[in-house]
């Protein structure tokens, strides 16, 4: 199995970044996808999550209305498109996929599979 994130970069704020996770390896179809970051010194934090289908999504409430989660099943891939960034959205954001459970469930340990990261830098 494996995720490979792409499309992270330096942006100025109040820009856009669109973020990609292509999966293979796995049945993409079935399982939820999620988006997390990590800064700095600090854990790693939810963002965002999709059902299976695409018709359910989750955001934490620092993203909200700033960011929207997506997927193609056909294409095997996750999106999160980023709009209105702040310096505080600077992290390293990955993606992951369990295969059961509940979007609203945003643990770590709740997610089987990881991608690698992408950074994102906002600069103020």
């Amino acid at each position: 199995v494996q995720l490979q994130a792409s499309g992270g970069g330096l942006v100025q704020a109040g820009g856009s970044l669109r973020l990609s996770c292509a999966a293979s390896g796995l049945t993409f179809s079935t399982g939820i996808m999620g988006w997390f970051r990590q800064a700095p010194g600090k854990a790693r934090e939810f963002v965002a999550a999709i059902s299976w289908r695409g018709g359910s999504t989750y955001y934490a409430d620092s993203v909200k209305g700033r960011i929207t989660i997506s997927r193609d099943n056909a294409k095997n891939t996750g999106y999160l498109q980023m709009d209105s960034l702040k310096a505080e959205d600077t992290a390293v954001y990955y993606c992951a996929m369990k295969t059961t459970g509940w979007i609203r469930v945003t643990f770590t340990s709740e997610y089987t599979y990881w991608g690698q990261g992408t950074q994102v830098t906002v600069s103020s």
